[in-house]
Order: C-alpha cells, then sequence, then structure tokens
C-alpha cells in the first residue's frame, strides 16, 4: 500500500497538477505580455472582453477552438496532425524534473515539490529541449509550402547554432555543484550560502541569451518572421492545432526562465540563504520564491519583444558561432582552472 501511494498515486496527482496549472499559466501570460507591451508602446492592450481585458485569456483559446481546422490539399497528413503533438508533448515532460520546492509535510508525509529527481536532471532537459524543435521542423516540411519549409531549417539552424552555446554555458554550473541532478544544484547552492550566478555571471547570460533563441522569440524569431515568411513554419495551421504551437511555446519559454532560476539564481532559496540577518525573509514560502524569479524572466522575454528588432539571418549565425560558442567555451575552461586551484 505504502509503495502505491509513493510511487503511483502521490506521482500522479504531481503530474495532473502540473497539466493544469501550466495551460492556466499560459493564458495568463498571454495576457500579461499583451498589457506589458500596450504599457510600452503607450496603448491600452485588451480592454474588451471583461472588466480591464482580463476575460481574454479565456476568449482567445474559445475562438481558436472555434475556428475552422484546416489541412491543406498537398500536406503530408499524418505528420501535419503529428507535428503540434510532439511540440507539447516534449514541452511538458519537461516539468517532470524541475524543482519547484523543497519537500513539504502533508498529514505526516514527506512530499517533495518534483515529480522526479533524475540524476542526470540537467541532461534530460537539454535532451527533450532537442527533440521539441523535431516538431517544428515536421510541420514545416509536411504542410508541402515554402514559406514554413524556410522557416522550419530557419528552426533546425537556429537551434543547432545555440544549443551548442547553451550546452557549455551550463558546464561550469555542473563543476561547481559536482552533479546533474537539479535539485542536487539547488542544494549546492544553499550549502555553499551564494547563488551561481555570481559565480558564473558570463554563463548566466549566455544561457539566457541560448534560451531566447532555443525558444524562437524575439529578436531572435527568424523561424517565425512574419514581415518575410508570413507566419513561418505554423503558417498553414489553424484553430487547435495553431493553439498548440503557441502553449508550447510558451510552455518552453517557461521552462527556460525554470532553469536559469534553478542553475544560477537558487531555485526556490531566497537571497543569500545563509545571511541570518536576511531570516525574516523565510516567512515566505519557497515556491513564492521560484514563481516569483521566473515571472521576472519572462518580463524580460516581453520587454525583448517590445523593444528589440529583429536579427538579420547572417547576424543570428555570426552572433551565434563567433561570439556566443567561444566565449562559452572559454568560460568552461577558466571555470576548470579555477576549481581545480581552489579545491587543490
Amino acid at each position: 500500500m505504502e509503495f502505491a501511494i509513493d510511487y503511483i498515486l502521490i506521482p500522479l496527482v504531481k503530474i495532473a497538477l502540473l497539466l493544469a496549472v501550466l495551460p492556466l499559466a499560459v493564458a495568463a501570460l498571454t495576457l500579461f505580455e499583451r498589457k506589458i507591451i500596450a504599457y510600452m508602446q503607450v496603448r491600452l492592450g485588451p480592454m474588451r472582453v471583461g472588466p480591464w481585458g482580463l476575460l481574454q485569456p479565456i476568449a482567445d483559446p474559445i475562438k481558436l477552438l472555434l475556428k475552422e481546422d484546416i489541412i491543406p490539399a498537398g500536406a503530408d497528413r499524418w505528420i501535419f496532425v503529428l507535428a503540434p503533438v510532439i511540440s507539447v508533448i516534449s514541452a511538458f515532460i519537461v516539468f517532470a524534473v524541475i524543482p519547484f520546492g523543497p519537500e513539504i509535510n502533508i498529514f505526516g508525509k514527506a512530499i517533495p515539490l518534483w515529480i522526479t529527481d533524475l540524476n542526470i536532471g540537467a541532461l534530460y532537459v537539454l535532451s527533450i529541449s532537442s527533440v521539441g524543435v523535431l516538431g517544428i521542423i515536421l510541420a514545416g516540411w509536411a504542410s508541402n509550402s515554402k514559406y514554413p519549409l524556410l522557416g522550419a531549417l530557419r528552426s533546425a539552424a537556429q537551434m543547432v547554432s545555440y544549443e551548442v552555446a547553451m550546452g557549455f554555458s551550463i558546464i561550469g554550473v555542473l563543476m561547481l555543484a559536482g552533479s546533474l541532478s537539479l535539485v542536487n544544484i539547488v542544494k549546492a547552492q544553499q550549502s555553499s550560502g551564494v547563488w551561481y550566478v555570481f559565480y558564473q555571471p558570463v554563463a548566466f547570460l549566455l544561457f539566457f541569451i541560448c534560451g531566447v533563441a532555443e525558444t524562437n522569440r524575439a529578436p531572435f524569431d527568424l523561424p517565425e518572421a512574419e514581415s518575410e515568411l508570413v507566419a513561418g513554419f505554423h503558417t498553414e495551421y489553424s484553430g487547435f492545432r495553431f493553439s498548440l504551437f503557441f502553449l508550447a511555446e510558451y510552455a518552453n519559454m517557461i521552462t527556460v526562465s525554470a532553469m536559469a532560476v534553478t542553475l544560477f539564481l537558487g531555485g526556490w532559496l531566497r537571497p543569500f540563504p545563509n545571511v541570518p540577518w536576511l531570516g525574516f525573509l523565510d516567512i515566505i514560502p519557497p515556491l513564492f520564491w521560484f514563481i516569483f524569479k521566473i515571472i521576472v524572466f519572462m518580463y524580460f522575454y516581453f520587454w525583448f519583444r517590445a523593444s528589440w528588432p529583429r536579427y538579420r539571418y547572417d547576424q543570428l549565425m555570426k552572433l551565434g558561432w563567433q561570439r556566443l560558442l567561444p566565449l562559452a567555451m572559454a568560460n568552461v575552461i577558466v571555470t576548470a582552472i579555477l576549481v581545480v586551484l581552489l579545491r587543490g
């Protein structure tokens, strides 16, 4: 009975909560994005649906569900249907290893605020994120249209260009923590009393830039590029299937933000966890700190979209291969030397 509760019932409840909360979070973020961008551009944003436009996140999915779902006559039907499903599944299953908080006590039972703690959690996140781009590539190819195909090819090249630098950017953190487990990385920051962003500021900046590029967000939104490709890889999609790509994009943005928080900003830890005179901050639940940090990162996503122009494609490639990758490799070398000297 105890085995069924610990390894079947509790994980299923966590998965159900995640699947319920994540789409709601995405819906709320769409409103926040439109409001924040409107504020930056001296506009009001959504105002018609509900007070201050608060019901707009409900109206949008209803509209998408009611719209006609069109499959182009020349499309590869099965792959066309499967592509958005691949993107959504890969975006959601990443959250299985992300720790939202420490263990909590419910009815005398210690329950960790993560679904599972893999000893290769960081590698798992990177690998599953790579699978997500397959949905974009398949969508562009299966549409049998030149604009989606160009967007898909851009996405593939962009993923290759920036994922290498992203992988190098987290190696310094892994060397400091001595573990690939995301839970252990947070606990290592708690033991040291310092967030890893202070030890790895260059890696932190590199990770976030690469994360924005990996999620195809402005100023790296070349796979969509409406001024050139209509809507890029999802030009031929409509209705519910289009909403799946939309859901996957925002879920991936949350993933990048959650990983940045976990690897560099102490996860669920309050600022400077070992400083005694900041002990009054412990009254704030750890889950709040984690969510608050993610919201800050999401704000930067929206800020970039409102203020930065899109890169040209040659600029995109040059930044990834000639700037970020050498800098990430140099950071790994310097970190390795310092770790050996300090621990030796």
